[in-house]
């Protein structure tokens, strides 16, 4: 019987498991609504005839939809569009012909003007729950489409045995396979088809577990999640690496994973390029780097902006760049005359960010602390000299330890680099109660089609 298909056993209806009966799935309910506003996360918000809120995919303010409830949870309703009746002024066809299937955007069938004022209003909202009024928020924007430098792109075998190359559906395991992309950089999708055909070249295509292309300054790269070594599939990337003109590694191994690179080691820099100066940020693989390389210089920029006046009239000025990463902040602004004290949680990016610093023949202090122990926090500031300005760039956590740090040991000015406006909110209302105002904001458009916010805030004490 090996290799052979079982016949099926009649079944006896009973089993060893003890089995909860099945709740049965919600049978869809068409209603007609109208879109009062937008969510933070983009879906519109309607009331149904009972008063019941209900969130609708993709559909847009003021527009008239019949739709179908596919979730029902005790306060609130999730719905999909099955007919239009009215268009919003804001809508447009989605440039991306995936739209509706990728998981990759959501915001494609709103005009970039209507995405980007979005941004602004959720932002100006949280912030104003927590008690934290906004003036004027600024937009830092860039190109609206061909933006993104990095991605890491799904790969799968069907049923078929033939090569899907991807992103996820939204919310699922799902892959889409794509032949373009709307939003990565030209010299990235234009990969994504001979990517695609390579791998269904491959004598072990199974082994491999995604890819991910980056744009540095230079040649495309192009890296491997290898499952396993293959001699004969890494013969076929060294001979695509000369074909392409790119630059291929692999991450060989399951659990503990070695990086190879098929050709020679590319070398990997962000440059920053300013009035008077210009910046190299040497990265590796599995550093982060910011996808949108115009939106990064853009915000780099207003951060130094805002804290120049500061710098000038404060003599050796003294700043402190928490969650510093490869040095973003840091290295411009030792360029720029402040003495920077630099912690970052990774020991690795803190070797990085020094060798960033001796790269560009400026000196700063780099050292490795955990930025969410309160403990460590209070000792890293009672540790150091005064610094008449903080620049705080966290992950989506938030910066909740460093805040109330500096709410009992405050400083001149915080600039505040948030890629999440809920955490941002919460901190922000740390800092306004400590005696800190909202000097300056600003919305940067990183993710263009995507609920994604950044957003930057810069913040001074009344003291």
């Amino acid at each position: 019987m090996l290799g052979k298909k079982r016949p099926p056993r009649p079944s006896s209806g009973k089993s060893g498991l003890t089995r909860k009966p099945e709740t049965p799935k919600r049978q869809a309910d068409d209603a007609l609504l109208t879109i009062e506003r937008l969510a933070h996360d983009g879906r519109g918000i309607a009331h149904d005839a009972a008063g019941k809120t209900v969130f609708v995919e993709k559909a847009l303010t003021g527009e008239r939809v019949e739709v179908a409830v596919h979730t029902t949870r005790k306060r609130f309703d999730e719905a999909h569009v099955k007919r239009r009746l009215t268009d919003a002024e804001t809508r447009v066809m989605p440039p991306c012909p995936y739209f509706e299937r990728c998981g990759g955007c959501d915001l494609q069938h709103m005009n970039v003007a209507a995405q980007r004022a979005h941004k602004q209003t959720v932002v100006r909202e949280l912030l104003a729950r927590q008690g934290v009024a906004l003036g004027d928020i600024e937009l830092i924007a860039g190109a609206p489409a061909h933006y993104r430098r990095r991605a890491r792109l799904g790969v799968k075998l069907d049923a078929g045995g033939n090569v899907l190359l991807g992103f996820r559906a939204q919310g699922s395991h799902h892959l889409i396979d794509i032949a373009q992309c709307h939003v990565l950089v030209p010299e990235l999708s234009a990969l994504l088809t001979p990517l695609k055909a390579l791998l269904g070249r491959l004598e072990a295509p199974r082994l491999v577990g995604h890819l991910e292309v980056i744009k540095p300054d230079g040649a495309s790269v192009v890296l491997v999640r290898q499952l396993k070594a293959h001699a004969g599939d890494a013969a076929a990337w060294r001979a695509f690496a000369k074909e392409q003109g790119v630059r291929v590694g692999a991450f060989v191994g399951r659990e503990e994973r070695t990086l190879e690179w098929y050709v020679e080691p590319p070398v990997l820099e962000d440059p920053l390029e300013f009035a008077h100066s210009s910046v190299r940020l040497g990265f590796a693989p599995g550093d982060f780097l910011q996808v949108n390389a115009e939106a990064n210089q853009r915000m780099v920029e207003r951060v130094l902006g805002w804290l120049a006046p500061t710098l000038a009239a404060t003599p050796a000025p003294k700043v402190m760049d928490l969650f510093a990463g490869i040095g973003n902040f840091s290295v411009p602004l030792a360029l720029k005359g402040a003495h920077v004290q630099a912690v970052e949680g990774s020991p690795v990016m803190v070797a990085r960010m020094a060798d960033n610093a001796e790269r560009n023949g400026v000196s700063l202090a780099a050292e490795q602390a955990d930025l969410s122990d309160a403990a460590r926090v209070r000792a890293l500031f009672e540790g150091l000299d005064e610094p008449c300005c903080v620049v705080l760039d966290p992950p989506r956590d938030g910066a909740e330890a460093v805040c109330r740090a500096l709410g009992e040991r405050p400083v001149k000015q915080v600039a505040y680099i948030s890629c999440d406006p809920a955490t941002l909110a919460r901190d922000a209302a740390l800092l306004v109660n400590a005696g800190y105002r909202v000097r300056y904001a600003a919305v940067a458009d990183m993710f263009v089609h995507t609920a994604h916010v950044e957003t930057l805030l810069l913040f001074e004490h009344a003291g």
